[in-house]
């Protein structure tokens, strides 16, 4: 063993970890970094405590751990251990511990200081996962405030460099040259005639019938897995035995793919990135990268996740070409033209950038650190992913704005994701224990394919989901209870009460309680249910509702009765425009779905008219009688505040008005007891409530409503929204004024309309002298002939003004 790549660098390495705090390893794929570089350190690094070596998946954890352990001469659970969700295998002997990221969060929030720990490795850390970011985050402050022991390996095939020198600038960083087999890589782009399946089929196929050896063949998702699997099951010889690999499958299965192939035959794996790191599958001499992968992406706006199909990355395709290369010469087939391969983006996008961080911030505010940029990260978790976690903490009351509830603080202790431990934590009987933890062990690992009924999946007794269950009740410190699938909808609210769904007609439609629409399998059998409540979601890629993957049929009335407190309620009126009259419901929601309507049979007046004022809200102002009286008022203020800043004006917005209606309006509202009566009430008058009495004295001298032409009449002022206001007079009034009149202590000009005798518009001006002076002469010469009885001087502005002929004058 010590002829590994990696044994070149281990003095290098050592020398390293007794005089840094952290260390960067560069070691390609088969240097032994995983698999033998751990044992040695734990021998010769002279590190005072247990080594604790992270992977980022399970699988790769438990392979990892037996690798180590068989070349101690041991079995797991000796020298060599491992910790993952649901699988200890560990003892007080155990000195190295592979774990899974999720589990040395755990450990870190029980333990800040990692008591007995001295080094943590992070294996495999080019991955970027949303877990290995939050490790790096806290144990780097773990370092700088408690232990400035404790050491930190941070290791990969293709690290970062870049990102992790500036943030670590103090680090070394060791590369290992590695030792693979030369890997020849091809290229192939995929006829755009053939679906992807049988395209991928074809040309796997014709590798194997050219080339020896087993084959590595890396797709996106499950879906492809299962149909190139169909069709390369036509097109392979009988010795070629065809194996699955992916997150989701039990890790027996998933073990049976990694094993050798039986001799005289030959083996495809079909996997998804999973088979990218860590795992080294025996006989593996064929890579095709069919480079793309799927990934997830949060959606902050709607709280959903979907999945993307993205071409992979350079790192990723160097990667998965190197699995060629571990054993002796090989071939890489990569789906996509040479020229497309060299424009991918150099390395993968970190999963921080685009997940649901409601579990990160938990983790987070659990640590005592309620600003993430508090901590040192390679990436700073975007805002509005971190806005959209404060909602989801705070609608589960785990949240005060602040800091953890009582409750998030039971929900942080157990360490799953926030809905789920929101349905765990509140969990206080036996039997909801038991119910609680059987459902979390369902939505963790759902089923897949089939029917979408949750009920169906619960009354099933699956191995991996009693074991997971069984774990979750002793994390929970419960008694012996059994599972009551007449509980389920009540501990599903607890955590999914956003997600309960009304039927809206179509077929497999539904609208959930945040508004959005989801929707089933058009042949889905829960599509008959009104009710729903759908735990498992995602966001769909072609269509805007959400994919309903697993639901549970609802009693809305027996919830409503077991649950109260998901109900909200609020009073409002319709009213009947023909009969005048006003009707007053009330109405339970749940979100912005409605549950139940009642009549509020005889309501006082103090109901009557908060049921009128949530009607009015919800139909908008304009169900009020707005005179022109009231109009004008409302365009002075708003424009007074414009104009006359130095003053509180109260804002008379849509939004601002209707937020305050109970201080502007209800006080206008003694007996008004119909829709007839509202019609009639004085909007002007219960406006002017607003103003106290010196600003009602400012507004009226200066934004009167009437202005006193040189005749002394007193003509109405027209406000508007967007321009100055109006004076439409008619000339003669307005001879003797030599300058344009003013509103607002002399900073708004009026707008002029200049009437004729017979009120016909001659003339719109805002500078009334410029006007004398000039154009006037143009309508002088037209007046004195259509109105000759009229006056029209040669010096307006000096002359008299007159309301009348001139036998009159």
């Amino acid at each position: 063993m010590s002829s590994l790549p990696v044994a070149a660098i281990l003095p290098e390495l050592l020398q390293a970890l007794s005089a840094a705090p952290q260390v960067l390893l560069n070691a390609p794929t088969g240097a032994g970094k995983s698999t033998w570089l751990p044992l040695q350190i734990l021998r010769q690094g002279g590190i005072s405590g247990k080594i604790i070596l992270l992977e980022p998946r399970r699988l790769a954890a438990r392979n990892v751990a037996q690798r180590l352990a068989e070349l101690l001469g041991e079995k797991p659970g000796e020298t060599v251990g491992y910790r993952m969700r649901a699988d200890t295998c560990v003892s007080d002997a155990t000195r190295l511990e592979v774990v899974t990221e999720g589990i040395l969060t755990r450990m870190l929030q029980r333990d800040p200081e990692l008591s007995g720990v001295g080094l943590v490795i992070l294996d495999e850390f080019h991955e970027r996962s949303l877990q290995a970011d939050l490790a790096l985050a806290l144990l780097l402050d773990v370092q700088q405030g408690l232990r400035d022991d404790l050491r930190l390996l941070i290791m990969s095939a293709t690290l970062d460099n870049d990102r992790l020198r500036a943030l670590l600038p103090d680090a070394p960083v060791i590369v290992s040259e590695g030792r693979a087999f030369p890997v020849e890589r091809r290229y192939l782009s995929l006829s755009a005639h053939q679906r992807f399946d049988e395209a991928v089929a074809a040309a796997a196929a014709g590798l194997l019938r050219e080339e020896s050896g087993s084959m590595l063949l890396f797709l996106p998702g499950v879906g492809e897995i299962q149909r190139v699997q169909e069709q390369l099951a036509s097109r392979v010889a009988a010795d070629v035995v065809l194996c699955p690999l992916y997150g989701a499958l039990p890790l027996s299965e998933q073990r049976k793919a990694i094993l050798p192939a039986a001799k005289g035959a030959r083996k495809v794996v079909l996997a998804t990135n999973i088979a990218e790191t860590s795992l080294t599958i025996e006989g593996i001499r064929l890579v095709v990268d069919c480079a793309q992968e799927r990934v997830a992406r949060f959606d902050a706006r709607t709280g959903l996740t979907r999945l993307v199909t993205q071409r992979v990355s350079q790192a990723s395709m160097t990667q998965r070409a190197g699995r060629a290369g571990r054993l002796e010469p090989g071939i890489s087939l990569h789906l996509i033209g040479k020229e497309q391969a060299e424009r991918a983006a150099a390395q993968g996008d970190p999963e921080i950038l685009h997940s649901d961080l409601s579990g990160l911030l938990m983790e987070l505010l659990q640590w005592g650190c309620q600003d993430p940029a508090q901590l040192s990260w390679l990436d700073l978790p975007p805002e509005a992913n971190l806005a959209a976690a404060r909602r989801l903490l705070a609608q589960l009351g785990a949240f005060d704005g602040q800091r953890l509830t009582a409750v998030g603080q039971k929900m942080a202790a157990l360490g799953n994701d926030p809905r789920l431990a929101a349905m765990l934590a509140t969990a206080a009987e036996a039997d909801d224990r038991a119910t609680a933890a059987k459902l979390a062990a369902i939505l963790e690992e759902p089923p897949r394919g089939g029917s979408a009924d949750l009920g169906a999946a619960f009354s099933r007794n699956q191995p991996n989901w009693q074991q997971r269950a069984k774990a979750l009740v002793q994390r929970m410190k419960g008694g012996a209870g059994a599972p009551d699938a007449g509980r389920i909808a009540p501990l599903l609210a607890r955590g999914f009460a956003d997600r309960i769904a009304h039927r809206r007609g179509q077929e497999g439609r539904y609208q959930l309680a945040n508004g959005m629409g989801a929707m089933l399998d058009a042949d889905d059998a829960l599509g008959r249910h009104e009710w729903l409540i759908a735990p498992l979601l995602l966001q769909g890629s072609q269509s805007p509702d959400a994919r309903i993957l697993l639901a549970l049929p609802l009693d809305i009335d027996a919830l409503a009765a077991d649950a109260p407190q998901l109900l909200s309620q609020s009073d409002t009126v319709e009213w009947d425009e023909a009969q005048g009259t006003l009707k007053a419901w009330r109405r339970s929601r749940i979100g912005q779905l409605t549950v139940k309507v009642q009549p509020l049979a005889k309501p006082s007046e103090e109901e009557l008219h908060r049921a009128m004022l949530n009607g009015i809200r919800d139909k908008g102002l304009g169900v009020l009688n707005w005179t022109p009286e009231a109009e004008q008022l409302r365009l002075r203020i708003a424009r007074a505040a414009q104009w006359l800043p130095e003053e509180s004006w109260p804002a008379v917005d849509d939004a601002a008005l209707l937020a305050g209606l109970e201080a502007w309006l209800l006080p206008q509202m003694g007996g008004v007891h119909s829709l007839r009566a509202l019609k009639a009430l004085n909007v002007a008058q219960a406006l002017q409530s607003l103003l106290p009495w010196s600003l009602r004295q400012r507004l009226d001298s200066e934004l009167p409503t009437h202005y006193t032409v040189p005749t002394g009449s007193r003509i109405a002022l027209r406000y508007d929204a967007d321009n100055p206001p109006v004076l439409a007079v008619r000339m003669q009034e307005m001879y003797g004024e030599a300058a344009t009149p003013t509103v607002a202590c002399g900073r708004v000009p009026l707008v002029l309309e200049l009437l004729s005798p017979a009120h016909r518009p001659l003339q719109v001006t805002r500078d009334l002298a410029a006007f004398w002076a000039g154009s006037y002469r143009e309508v002088q010469k037209e007046m004195k002939g259509r109105y000759p009885k009229h006056v029209w001087p040669d010096d307006p502005a000096n002359t008299a003004p007159t309301r009348r002929t001139k036998k009159y004058s």
